[in-house]
């Protein structure tokens, strides 16, 4: 009966698909390959991914959500149409009319919840029903919701960070911010073009960021050879660039990420506070994994920081786990 039953993580940077007996069954790039002739949708997923600044003329490849919403309606149906096909084929099943849980920013408004649900349904769901992004991945973070203590889940994600304390399978307080792992590529192609006047693609800023990103912390120094076009003379050129350089360059939606965290331990009721001060926070997400981040906020803030178990796949692993809580989780649109 549970094979009906699908969670899905639908991210900026990637989407992911869990089912109760076979768990992550999908993880793709949230990319979407179109013929802007035809509209006609030529590949989804690591195939779109693999085609981005590659493409002739007539194709585009572009991420239909933005910040953690969707952004262009119409392409995220198709995107889902052709991830659910691709999800019926690996479980060989036919997925008509499944039940589904997918998550939503904190911060989303009622018409993104709507856009979300809307979407969702329109690829061939039976019902839908909406999570929040920060119980998902508390839930598959392994913290104990339920409980009348203190869980703190900070879920850096591709477009937007997620900050929240939880208790008794609710969010006391969040804050969330349209800052993320996006973000820190975004702000090294611009260092390189600014300082090296060379123009690097999206992907080569999301290698650098995961070769030699750290966040604020010492460390001892590392190097990369990266590759781009002059903007003086538009020929190829390479250049050899540093940690302290990449870490120079992100500092700014790092600090982004640290006021959202102190606004919220700052908005936290006076009796869960102790229990973060025993239990600390746990992060997740995808820009969690930037090198020396679990270090750095643990200075900053002073209480103890703990990586989740998977950091990329918890809020799928959670979406698909609240199944089975659904009656007292549920969110619905509005």
């Amino acid at each position: 009966m549970f094979n009906s039953y699908i969670g899905i993580d639908l991210g900026t940077a990637n989407i992911l698909v869990y089912t109760k007996n076979k768990g992550i069954v999908l993880n793709e790039p949230s990319v979407v390959a179109i013929d802007i002739h035809t509209n006609q949708v030529l590949a989804i997923g690591n195939e779109a991914k693999a085609m981005v600044g590659k493409t002739p003329g007539n194709i585009v490849a572009i991420r239909p959500l933005k910040d953690g919403v969707i952004a262009d309606y119409q392409v995220t149906i198709d995107m889902l149409k052709q991830i659910m096909k691709k999800v019926s084929k690996k479980l060989g099943l036919s997925f008509r009319k499944p039940h589904v849980v997918v998550c939503t920013p904190s911060g989303a408004t009622s018409v993104e919840r709507r856009a979300i649900h809307d979407a969702v349904k329109e690829f061939g769901a039976k019902q839908v029903d909406l999570i929040e992004e920060p119980i998902a991945a508390a839930i598959g973070a392994d913290l104990p919701v339920a409980e009348p203590t203190a869980n703190v889940i900070v879920d850096i994600g591709g477009g937007t960070t997620e900050v929240a304390i939880i208790s008794f399978g609710g969010i006391v307080t969040a804050n969330s911010t349209r800052t993320g792992g996006d973000h820190f590529d975004e702000d090294i192609v611009q260092y390189i073009r600014k300082k090296y006047n060379m123009l690097i693609g999206y992907r080569t800023a999301e290698n650098i960021k995961i070769e030699i990103g750290y966040a604020l912390v010492d460390h001892q120094e590392l190097r990369m050879d990266i590759r781009g076009r002059d903007l003086v003379t538009g020929l190829p050129k390479t250049i050899t660039i540093t940690s302290f350089e990449i870490q120079d360059a992100i500092k700014e939606p790092l600090l982004v990420i640290l006021e959202t965290v102190r606004n919220t331990l700052e908005n936290c009721p006076p009796e869960l506070s102790g229990d973060i001060v025993d239990h600390g926070i746990t992060i997740t997400g995808g820009g969690s994994l930037l090198n020396g981040l679990e270090r750095w906020l643990r200075k900053e803030i002073n209480v103890p920081v703990h990586l989740a178990p998977n950091p990329l796949e918890s809020v799928a692993i959670g979406t698909g786990k609240s199944l089975s809580v659904i009656h007292k989780l549920q969110k619905k649109a509005k």
